[in-house]
């Protein structure tokens, strides 16, 4: 008798405190003990022009505290050690990641880099992820965020990415000691984003949710249930947060959206994919094009190319998120696919390789980047199955749009 497919064997933690609401960032008061000397981090100023700097200074008033700016979008090694430096100088004892899922990453790096014993941090980063624990952090200084841009959920779960620019690589890392301790989650402030980075969160967002359910079906009904559920939020509230930046409704529900996106929930009990994060990332390093803009161009190519064993969860798409209820499971999948590419367009988001700077010229550098964590760093194949090489990699390139 074949055993049914059921939930994969599971551990749920996530000891991060939510502080979800309009006006909630004055509770950052009470957050971070009075004796801390924090460093709180933020990127380019944005949060200068919406009123965000000014409430955490208020609230930090009584708090002793530096600054720490300048982190950018696809966060930077080079810079995140400058963060390091100041750290073990001025002997900061508390980090607050001020902004979106950047900012937040980079601190992550920076608490435990700002604690590690040997000679080049990288190495947490690069040599760490493919299986070396000689390099895994030992220590780490604590992290509070105040979210600005959701799209990443790093707000709430214990891994970050990190890009170094002098020898164009990019890695994530997780490792429990990354845990927030707490995230407040204020749709207001969200209220002044650029079109573009709405767009490239709901992307981003919409992605996350699509690598832990577009995979194998095992009858995992909670978990599929609350990602189609995602899903839709995220396809009927991006459009009206773009109509209107003040909408609270549609700010708060993609603000959640994001943060139960990638918070580990609808990862437990099911296989996992990120092949798309995986070659959206070496674009990111080659090109320095937007993380969201690389996972829409690469995900119909690496859709049509797994059509086959995704089938069955893809239908299932079709059905409960784009309500097509008629045909065949191929025809369904075939939908979902083009119900995908049609909304990312309707929002102003490109599904092809030439909107991130890629033509067929950089199909074999691709792959050969991919290959070099396969042979060089001890890498599993890519996908649900772990099935995907470098060889796939100009295959996956080939069906997509160019």
């Amino acid at each position: 008798m074949e055993q049914v497919k059921s939930y994969l064997n599971f551990t749920f933690y996530n000891p991060t405190k939510i502080i979800f609401g309009a006006k909630t960032i004055p509770q950052l008061r009470n957050l971070i003990p009075k004796e801390s000397k924090i460093l709180m981090t933020y990127g380019g100023g944005s949060i200068k022009k919406n009123g965000v700097y000014d409430q955490v200074k208020e609230a930090l008033k009584k708090h002793q505290f530096l600054e720490f700016s300048g982190i950018s979008p696809n966060p930077k090694y080079e810079h995140s050690m400058k963060a390091v430096e100041i750290c073990k100088k001025e002997n900061i004892d508390f980090l607050l990641a001020v902004g979106g899922g950047s900012v937040i990453d980079a601190t992550k790096f920076i608490s435990i880099a700002a604690k590690y014993e040997y000679e080049d941090p990288w190495d947490m980063v690069s040599k760490s992820f493919f299986g070396d624990s000689k390099y895994e952090p030992k220590a780490a200084i604590p992290i509070g965020t105040v979210i600005t841009l959701p799209a990443t959920a790093s707000e709430m779960n214990a891994g970050f990415v990190l890009s170094r620019e002098s020898t164009k690589q990019k890695y994530d890392k997780t490792h429990t000691l990354l845990y927030p301790k707490f995230s407040i989650l204020d749709p207001e402030t969200t209220y002044t984003l650029p079109k573009n980075q709405t767009i490239n969160g709901a992307v981003d967002t919409f992605i996350h949710i699509i690598e832990q359910y577009a995979t194998t079906n095992r009858n995992t009904r909670i978990p599929d249930r609350i990602a189609e559920g995602l899903l839709d939020i995220i396809i009927s509230e991006t459009p009206k947060a773009l109509e209107n930046p003040k909408d609270y409704s549609a700010r708060a529900n993609l603000m959640w959206s994001s943060t139960m996106a990638l918070n580990d929930l609808i990862a437990r009990g099911v296989e996992e994919d990120w092949a798309i994060h995986a070659i959206g990332h070496e674009i990111t390093a080659m090109t320095g094009a937007d993380h969201a803009k690389t996972l829409a161009a690469i995900l119909p190519g690496l859709w049509k190319y797994k059509k086959e064993q995704k089938k069955e969860k893809l239908a299932m798409m079709a059905e409960r998120v784009y309500g097509k209820k008629e045909g065949t499971d191929d025809e369904k999948a075939d939908f979902t696919i083009q119900k995908t590419i049609e909304f990312f367009n309707s929002i102003g988001m490109k599904t092809t390789l030439s909107s991130v700077g890629i033509g067929k010229e950089n199909f074999n550098e691709i792959s050969k980047r991919i290959n070099n964590r396969f042979t060089i760093l001890k890498a599993p194949p890519l996908g649900e199955n772990a099935d995907i090489y470098a060889k796939d990699i100009i295959k996956i390139l080939e069906l997509c749009n160019l």
